[in-house]
């Protein structure tokens, strides 16, 4: 018997199923947890000596939510985080530990989260039909809108000043949309490929 990709997710679940995850999901949320980490090998840039680095990872962050779906992409986000937390330095940089969540970054990671989250729900609000223009707005909402609805408010916090905040939001923005433009077209192909993605999560919707 050959072995089944974990991207090959089980027939959907009855209506009445209680299931919160299954061994497919749980082993999606690791590949995109890891997938995020892969994402920050790159490095950072620091522009105009912005407290906060543009990374790739904000990218993984947005397939997370696109292709998995709400619970677990924000879960793969929070599994991530979790091991950064734990000291490794998964985060671009290599950076780790809990004093990255004592800097002035900590509002983009928790806007990860909840990000992700966001993307995941528009994304499932469209099911059975699924969109290519709606997962676009989908990451423009989530990937940019709510981590910046986060991240900046606790950057202006941690800095005591708004223009140094506002201004390293402007300096992410075009980089924001290329990610949100590329997340979309992969996340399309990926539930072409696999159009069996989201279908358990059609009678799984919170």
């Amino acid at each position: 018997m050959s072995a089944q990709s974990p991207l090959q997710s089980p027939p959907v679940a009855p209506p009445g199923s209680k299931r919160f995850l299954g061994a497919r999901d749980l082993a999606l949320v690791a590949a995109f947890a890891a997938l995020i980490a892969v994402l920050g090998l790159p490095g950072t840039i620091y522009a105009f000596g912005s407290s906060v680095p543009i990374t790739l990872q904000t990218l993984g962050v947005m397939l997370a939510g696109s292709i998995l779906g709400w619970k677990r992409g924000a879960l793969a986000v929070i599994v991530f985080l979790v091991l950064v937390a734990a000291g490794l330095p998964l985060l671009a940089g290599g950076r780790g530990g809990l004093a990255v969540f004592a800097g002035a970054s900590v509002g983009y990671l928790i806007g990860w989260v909840l990000g992700a989250a966001v993307i995941g729900l528009l994304v499932q609000a469209r099911l059975p039909r699924y969109s290519i223009w709606w997962t676009g707005l989908a990451n423009v909402v989530g990937g940019i809108g709510v981590v910046y609805l986060i991240g900046v408010p606790v950057l202006v916090f941690k800095l005591g000043t708004g223009l140094a905040a506002l201004a390293s939001a402007a300096w992410f923005l075009p980089g924001d949309v290329v990610k949100v433009v590329i997340a979309t077209f992969v996340a399309a192909g990926v539930h072409r490929a696999y159009p069996q993605m989201l279908a358990p999560l059609r009678n799984r919707r919170p």
